[in-house]
């Protein structure tokens, strides 16, 4: 049977169902049960994800946790958590529960600019296309007071437009590089709006204007688009406390663990290899809670490695210090979130995250998110530094083993008390549970 078929999309989600569970499957009754046990029973609940995206057949699900007792600027916060790895909303609860009792997380907005960039090329005289740009730059904003005027209403709108010349990079390469402040929306759809009539501005001002030949009238528009790269809408969360106040067992000391800990730090900013894997625990409490708010993660991760290569080599988003016997732990990453629009007002799980969250602004959200990062950080730098990082992970990993070898209930049981207080690896699991069987 050919696998290629023809007007996929207009036929029904059952029609879809049933084509991809005859095509591909040995046994399609059995596949298509998988897909029907993840549909909503409500219907309307149901209608509302089958139109999120495109050739829908039924959904993905995710874990929804919550991390509590969060303490950010004096305010307490359970924070919402969507993600699939297991150890993670664990590692946070407990990281919010030590910095709790050491006054909790600070959090500030450095700055909440966002960019975009109208691309084209130009094949001219260079001060004719500045001293064009500086006399028609009044249009832009002119032209686009229909889409900013209610931005502008909530504080918002257009910052600035400049023109930038990379022709020493690409021949005839300029921008048009604009900022915005789109307050609590994240705003993609109403800085793409604003682009696309600024190339529209530029191509029919240049059409028109007397110094330009008509060569270079003729400039070529390539894209509009906004850029996922903010590294002027960021917010910084930190923690500190006395050295002497680090430890929390008497198995170690306070100093000893804020210097090795602040070594490990180090590590990660000077290397790379290093670098990838301290940031992607910074992610896992990142995305889950940009996730869990309806926010677009994918942005997100592309932004925040964007801006740990800022100075030309990857490098930590964390750092640390000890100065005066004060321990210093801080984060800076930039986040472009929104609190309206999108998902916000259209997925249930989203609506309750952000009701859970004291419905907060987009600046607020920014902190919050920063700080379950850090929060994630913490925990696992912790770890690693002191019991090693598998230990807490392999603990929390061990249901995900037995529910693939489908471990009945007192089986399960069996195997937690006997791994209570000894190394964990998948294989012994596996191992202890055949012999348990036998």
């Amino acid at each position: 049977m050919t696998q290629n078929i023809k007007g996929f999309s207009k036929l029904s989600k059952e029609e879809k169902i049933d084509w991809i569970v005859n095509t591909y499957f040995h046994n399609p009754n059995e596949a298509k049960e998988v897909v029907l046990q993840y549909w909503n029973n409500n219907e309307n609940i149901q209608k509302l994800h089958d139109e999120f995206i495109e050739n829908t057949i039924t959904n993905f699900y995710l874990p929804y946790g919550v991390a509590p007792n969060f303490v950010i600027n004096g305010k307490d916060y359970t924070i919402p958590m969507a993600i699939e790895e297991s150890s993670v909303v664990a590692a946070a609860s407990k990281a919010a529960k030590f910095w709790g009792e050491r006054g909790g997380f600070k959090a500030t907005i450095i700055g909440t600019e966002k960019i975009g960039q109208v691309h084209f090329l130009f094949n001219g005289n260079k001060e004719k296309l500045k001293q064009f740009f500086n006399e028609i730059k009044t249009k832009f904003f002119s032209d686009t007071e229909n889409f900013t005027k209610n931005m502008q209403k909530r504080g918002g709108g257009i910052l600035d437009i400049e023109l930038r010349d990379k022709t020493s990079e690409l021949d005839n390469y300029f921008q048009l590089h604009a900022t915005f402040n789109t307050k609590d929306s994240m705003g993609a759809n109403f800085i793409n709006t604003c682009l696309e009539q600024f190339a529209k501005t530029l191509e029919n001002e240049a059409h028109h204007y007397d110094n330009f030949t008509e060569d270079e009238k003729n400039l070529q528009v390539i894209m509009s688009i906004l850029s996922n790269y903010v590294p002027n809408c960021v917010v910084r969360a930190e923690v500190s406390c006395p050295v002497e106040n680090m430890s929390d067992t008497a198995s170690i000391d306070g100093k000893e663990f804020a210097e090795k800990f602040v070594n490990a730090i180090k590590i990660a900013e000077i290397e790379p290899y290093r670098a990838v894997t301290h940031n992607k625990g910074i992610m896992n409490g990142i995305d889950a809670v940009v996730l869990a708010t309806g926010n677009d993660f994918r942005a997100v991760e592309a932004g925040v490695h964007a801006y740990a290569s800022k100075n030309g080599q990857y490098s930590s988003l964390s750092h640390a210090k000890i100065e005066n016997g004060i321990f210093t732990f801080w984060l800076d990453v930039p986040l472009a979130l929104g609190t309206i629009g999108g998902l916000t007002s259209l997925h249930p799980l989203v609506k309750f995250s952000l009701e859970m969250l004291g419905k907060p602004s987009a600046e607020e959200l920014m902190k919050i998110v920063a700080v379950t990062g850090l929060a994630q950080n913490f925990a696992a730098v912790r770890s690693l530094t002191t019991t090693g990082i598998q230990q807490g992970h392999m603990k929390m990993h061990i249901m995900n083993i037995l529910n693939q070898h489908h471990a009945t209930k007192e089986e399960k049981q069996q195997v937690l008390d006997y791994f209570k207080d000894t190394t964990i690896s998948h294989s012994l699991v596996v191992d202890y549970l055949e012999n348990l069987r036998k």
